[in-house]
């Protein structure tokens, strides 16, 4: 068989195992929002499989507790075959691709020859900046690692439009019901509908606080593409950058002859990677992808991939990174550690009330040190609690989880966020103990509730209260009329001892604008300085009654 046929066969291999790779990435992903019971199990198989977030999630954490070694497999490969989880497994690389491909069917936008370019270096020196942050125990990798961006992007934005747009189009369809003599259009939207509710968006539909920030960076991202073939990939990947390291001296290796290449430049054009496969003796391993692409393309079968000793020095070229830009890189890194941990917040000399983590989130250094801002958690959580931190946690927090009680409230029967979080920055407890797990504590607003300030009825908090005897009570009161005389109201009170901030008060109180009973992070278990109610109290600290204002 020659060469270029045996290619050709790699690369329908390839690009099924891609497709099956994204299937099952895609199938997780909408397996992660359960209506009830246990989750799905490998929700994160592919943060599992990333030796990225493994190594940095050991160095800003100084552990492997609750870390899959898996990404040790994603090693060993990378050591015999290159960078091939970047060309074959990688969800967002496929997607990457498929984005690519209209680049060469646009009319005015004819092939060309991608030479390797020096800011292709970019990538190397932005890992070491991560790393060296992460050393220090800021854990930025999330935000730039290819699984978490793809997975954080999907959950707060593409899911939830997606959703919104079929439903308001089937609502739309329903409302006008057109139709052509006996033929209406609702047979067909109907059923269509009802099995995408039932079988792909199970539960109600989400909303994200920034959404629309982050959809921009999704979009942009991929639209980069159209410019240059896997440009997240070939410029920024701290991901890729690793295994292209590891990938240095692989065993399989591209080798070819100056005899039978004739310049036609097709392999050049076919490389995704700009990793040179035309320049015999100067191909990259840290820059290809394994795609076979170049094989595939030559006409004259002067391209192969071979097996070679591991110990033999390869054929190829390395990319060129200068120490003084390492070096750079390095004290970058330092100087982003340094602004991450400057502020009051994150030396701990004070607390953010609106910085409330799930039940079971580790004390906030902990937490971010292994946070990877994946978005699973909020994905699984059935009411839309968990929002992508703006400022709440400072620069070092943004996009990690955080509560939100205006959109939704902590299920008292649901422990998911601990079940699915791959790397257990929220701890996974029993279901009984996750419900004495205290998030928060709810405080009154006397000047805005209705029976303290307008004299009204109103007993909306503690019927949701979801504690079985119930964090929040009523004292009756006897309150003047406006026309004379009294009558005897239900005056709310909050009982610190039973409250564990869950939110649902919040989220229930008839004040849309600004709740009358509000969430902060005041009371939370994880954190025993931010303690305002003392043990043992009597009078107001038994009840945790008084006015905010």
């Amino acid at each position: 068989m020659s060469a270029q046929r045996r290619g050709r066969n790699v690369v329908w291999t390839r690009r099924a195992v891609q497709a099956l790779a994204l299937l099952l990435f895609l199938g997780l992903f909408l397996a992660a929002h359960q209506r009830e019971g246990r989750p799905a199990g490998g929700l994160g198989l592919f943060f599992d499989l990333d030796p990225l977030v493994l190594l940095a999630t050991w160095l800003s954490g100084h552990t492997l507790a609750g870390l899959s070694l898996l990404a040790l497999l994603t090693v060993a490969v990378t050591l015999v075959l290159g960078r091939v989880f970047c060309g074959w497994i990688c969800p967002f690389g496929t997607l990457q691709n498929m984005v690519a491909s209209l680049r060469r069917r646009l009319r005015r936008v004819l092939p060309r020859t991608e030479a390797f370019s020096r800011w292709q270096r970019a990538k190397y020196f932005l890992l070491v900046a991560l790393l060296v942050m992460a050393l220090g125990g800021a854990h930025w990798i999330g935000v730039f690692d290819p699984q978490s961006l793809f997975y954080r992007s999907l959950a707060t934005t593409v899911l939830p439009g997606t959703q919104a747009a079929i439903e308001k189009g089937a609502d739309a369809v329903y409302q006008a019901d057109p139709h052509l003599g006996r033929a209406h259009l609702t047979s067909a939207s109907e059923p269509a509908y009802r099995f995408l509710r039932d079988r792909v968006f199970v539960a109600a539909r989400q909303v994200f606080a920034g959404s629309g920030l982050l959809l921009l960076i999704f979009l942009a991202v991929l639209a980069l593409n159209l410019y240059r073939p896997r440009f997240w990939c070939r410029y920024v990947c701290p991901l890729g950058a690793l295994l292209g390291l590891l990938a240095k001296r692989s065993t399989l290796r591209l080798v070819g002859t100056d005899a039978e290449c004739n310049d036609c430049g097709l392999c050049t054009i076919r490389c995704p990677a700009a990793a040179q496969p035309e320049k015999h003796g100067r191909w990259l391993p840290t820059e290809c992808f394994g795609c076979w692409n170049c094989v595939a393309a030559c006409q004259n079968g002067g391209l192969d991939f071979r097996f070679a000793w591991p110990w033999r020095r390869p054929q190829a070229s390395t990319v060129d990174l200068k120490k003084r830009a390492l070096l750079a890189s390095a004290v970058g890194g330092l100087g982003g550690l340094f602004l991450l941990r400057i502020t009051p917040e994150a030396q701990g000399r004070v607390y953010e009330p609106s910085l409330i983590r799930p039940p079971g989130a580790r004390p906030e250094r902990e937490f971010l040190q292994r946070c990877i801002q994946c978005g699973l958690c909020m994905k699984s959580c059935p009411t839309g609690v968990l929002q992508p931190a703006w400022y709440e946690a400072g620069l070092e927090g943004i996009w990690t989880p955080v509560f939100n009680a205006r959109i939704g409230y902590c299920e008292y029967e649901c422990n998911l966020c601990g079940q699915v979080c791959p790397t257990q920055a929220i701890v996974p407890l029993p279901l009984e103990q996750k419900k004495q797990v205290k998030v928060g504590l709810a405080s009154i607003d006397t000047s805005r509730c209705l029976p303290y300030a307008y004299g009204r009825e109103c007993i909306v908090c503690e019927e949701h209260c979801p504690i079985p005897t119930k964090a929040i009570y009523f004292v009756e009161a006897e309150v003047p009329l406006r026309e004379g005389g009294t009558r005897v109201l239900k005056q709310p009170r909050v009982d610190p001892d039973l409250c564990t901030g869950c939110g649902i008060c919040e989220t229930r109180c008839p004040f849309h604008d600004r709740p009358a009973i509000r969430i902060t992070s005041a009371n939370e278990s994880r954190h025993p300085d931010n303690q305002p109610i003392l043990p043992g109290g009597s009078g107001l600290d038994s009840y945790g009654g008084g006015a905010t204002g």
